[in-house]
């Protein structure tokens, strides 16, 4: 999956230095809070998680290499895969302070949502997040996802119940949402700065109202 700012490729263990060192960026860690995996104190143990984790079928992780760099700067993975019903699910969301409010974060997320409509064919794409994960609920949204409701207790991590929202998008709404992200990613949409000129959440949201 390639763009103008990223390309995605599976995983590999020789991501573990790059992601080790992306990952590091983030001070306070907390990245992890709502994933039930990591922090990892040492590249070995990414390594090592890596290895055991992000090597299979379902979830199929990617990591998010920097076109700038050449560098590995965070993960996704599409997960709960089911062909037969054509639902898929993002998950698995890491993406260091270097991808963070930036628009190579936006690229990645719509990459993948091409590779699930336009390739694979999919009817649906998910998105799920602890329910506390505000940050997470946003981009949701921003992305176009719509919020379909709260599943209480749903699973246990870290030691504690987690609440999932859920959102989705469907293959009919796709196509506008495509637009929008094509747009919005376009250079014409950025200052010299790097600020843009247009918002990606109200544009996507005036966009699909009319579907939904």
């Amino acid at each position: 999956m390639r763009g103008r700012l990223c390309h995605l490729e599976p995983t590999d263990i020789a991501h573990a230095v790059d992601l080790f060192a992306a990952f590091s960026q983030d001070r306070e860690q907390r990245n992890w809070t709502y994933l039930p995996y990591g922090p990892f104190a040492a590249e070995a143990d990414l390594h090592s998680w890596i290895s055991s984790t992000c090597l299979g079928d379902d979830p199929c992780f990617f990591s998010v290499i920097d076109n700038a760099t050449g560098r590995a700067v965070g993960i996704a993975s599409f997960l709960r895969i089911d062909p037969g019903m054509g639902v898929i699910e993002v998950g698995h969301i890491h993406f260091s302070p270097l991808m963070q409010a930036r628009p190579i974060a936006t690229e990645a997320m719509y990459l993948m949502m091409r590779q699930v409509f336009d390739v694979l064919g999919y009817r649906r794409y998910e998105w799920k997040c602890d329910a506390l994960n505000q940050p997470s609920c946003n981009a949701a949204e921003r992305l176009g996802f719509k919020f379909e409701g709260i599943f209480r207790q749903a699973v246990m991590y870290k030691n504690r119940n987690r609440d999932t929202a859920w959102y989705a998008m469907l293959d009919r709404e796709w196509p506008t949402a495509k637009a929008v992200f094509e747009s919005w990613l376009d250079e014409a949409n950025f200052e010299s700065d790097g600020t843009q000129k247009n918002s990606l959440s109200e544009s996507m949201r005036q966009a699909l109202a009319p579907l939904r």
